[in-house]
C-alpha cells in the first residue's frame, strides 16, 4: 500500500506539472508529451516482464538474443573482423538481450576480444540493471549515439524506435492540424486538442479524408540519417527490430492513430495518469529508411521477424536446447520460440530492418539491398 501511495504521489506531481505548463504556455505537442512522460516513466522503474507493463522478445526466449549475437559475429567476420569494433545497443532494457548475445558470441573468442561494449540508455535505474548483468564486458553508457567513439559499429535496437516521440496531424476541411495535448473544458484534466491548420507537414501526404490522422517521428528520422552518415564513413551495420509498417508489402504507412499506452499489459487511455504506462506508436519504416539512405547507407528489409529468425536458425537452436531441458524448461523453450515466430503473435507484426555500408556483404537474414 505504501508503494502505491508513493506511485500515486509521483503521478499527481507529473500530471500537475504538465497541467501547470499548459496553463502557462498553452498546449504542447504529442511529441513533447511523450518525451516528458518517457523521462518520468523510465527514470525510476523496471517496466519489463510479467510483473511490469510489457514484455519484449529477449524476455520471451533466450534464443532471440543468442541469434542476434551470432548475427553480429557472422557479419563481423565477413566485413574483415575489424579490431576494435563497437558493439552498441540502443535502449538495452534490463540487459537481457545483450547478455544472451554475448553468451552466444563465446564461440568466437576473437570477437569478444575485439568488441567494445557501448549502451545508449538515459535511465539511471535501467543502467544499474545493465551494469549488474554486463559488468564483465566493461560497458560504457551514452545518452545519445552522437557521443559514441569513432570506428566500425555493430548496432542493435530492439523495440527502440516505437518509443521515440511522434508528432500527430489530423485532417480537417482538407487541411492538416497538429494534434496537441491541452486541457479539458474545465481546465482540470489533460485532453487532446488541435492547433491551427498548417499548409503542409514534413514528408506529409495530401489530405483526402476528414479526421484521418498521420504521424511523423522526427527523432527516428534524425537517428536514421545520423547512422547513415556514420556507416557510410566508418563501416559496420545497424539492426532494428520493431513493430510497424512494411511499406514494401503495401501496408499503409503512418495513417491512423497507433499511439497507445500499456499498463500491466493492458491498453489504457494515452492521457490517463501520465507516467504510469508505456507509450509507443507503430514505426514508419519507410520514413526511417529514407532518412538513413539520405545519410549514405544501404537498406536491407524490412522482413518479418518470423522470416528473419527462421533464416538465422531458430528451429535448430530450439532443437539443441530441448536435448538437455527438463520438462518444465522444454515447455518454456517451445512456447517462447513459437511466440517469436507465430504470425498470430510476434512473427508478422514485428519487422526487421538493417542498415549497412555500400559494398559490404549482405547481412544474414536478408535477401539483398532494398531499392
Amino acid at each position: 500500500m505504501a508503494r502505491l501511495d508513493r506511485e500515486a504521489g509521483r503521478v499527481n506531481a507529473l500530471a500537475a506539472r504538465l497541467i501547470a505548463q499548459i496553463r502557462a504556455a498553452g498546449p504542447i505537442s504529442v511529441a513533447d508529451y511523450m518525451e516528458q512522460v518517457a523521462d518520468f516513466y523510465y527514470g525510476s522503474r523496471d517496466p519489463f516482464g510479467a510483473q511490469g507493463d510489457f514484455i519484449t522478445a529477449p524476455e520471451v526466449s533466450q534464443i532471440f538474443g543468442e541469434l542476434v549475437g551470432l548475427w553480429c559475429v557472422d557479419l563481423w567476420q565477413r566485413i574483415g573482423a575489424p579490431d576494435p569494433v563497437l558493439l552498441v545497443e540502443l535502449g538495452p532494457g534490463r540487459g537481457t538481450l545483450m547478455a544472451d548475445a554475448l553468451r552466444a558470441a563465446r564461440i568466437a573468442p576473437t570477437f569478444l576480444q575485439a568488441m567494445r561494449l557501448h549502451l545508449v540508455e538515459r535511465s539511471p535505474a535501467l543502467r544499474q540493471m545493465q551494469a549488474e548483468k554486463l559488468v564483465a564486458f566493461g560497458p560504457q553508457w551514452h545518452d545519445t549515439v552522437v557521443t559514441l567513439p569513432p570506428g566500425p559499429v555493430l548496432l542493435i535496437a530492439n523495440e527502440f524506435l516505437d518509443a521515440l516521440p511522434i508528432r500527430q496531424f489530423e485532417q480537417h476541411q482538407l487541411r492538416w492540424c497538429e494534434r496537441m495535448v491541452g486541457l479539458d473544458a474545465l481546465g482540470e484534466k489533460l485532453a487532446f486538442c488541435l492547433a491551427p491548420p498548417e499548409l503542409e507537414i514534413p514528408n506529409g501526404a495530401r489530405p483526402e479524408n476528414e479526421s484521418k490522422i498521420r504521424a511523423i517521428c522526427p527523432a527516428a528520422e534524425k537517428l536514421g540519417e545520423t547512422l547513415g552518415v556514420r556507416l557510410r564513413r566508418q563501416g559496420g551495420a545497424a539492426l532494428f527490430i520493431d513493430y510497424g509498417y512494411d511499406y514494401r508489402s503495401g501496408e499503409k504507412t503512418a495513417l491512423g492513430d497507433t499511439l497507445q499506452a500499456l499498463r500491466q499489459h493492458k491498453p489504457v487511455p494515452v492521457l490517463d495518469a501520465p507516467g504510469t504506462a508505456d507509450l509507443t506508436a507503430h514505426v514508419d519504416f519507410a520514413a526511417f529508411a529514407r532518412a538513413a539512405q539520405r545519410g549514405g547507407c544501404v537498406i536491407y528489409g524490412p522482413v518479418t521477424q518470423r522470416a528473419f529468425l527462421l533464416r538465422l536458425g531458430i528451429e535448430t537452436r530450439r532443437t539443441k536446447l530441448l536435448q538437455t531441458a527438463t520438462p518444465a524448461q522444454a515447455q518454456a523453450i517451445e512456447s517462447g520460440a513459437q511466440r517469436l515466430i507465430d504470425p498470430a503473435q510476434m512473427g508478422s507484426l514485428f519487422k526487421v530492418l538493417a542498415l549497412g555500408q555500400k559494398g559490404a556483404p549482405i547481412p544474414s537474414g536478408f535477401d539483398g539491398e532494398t531499392a
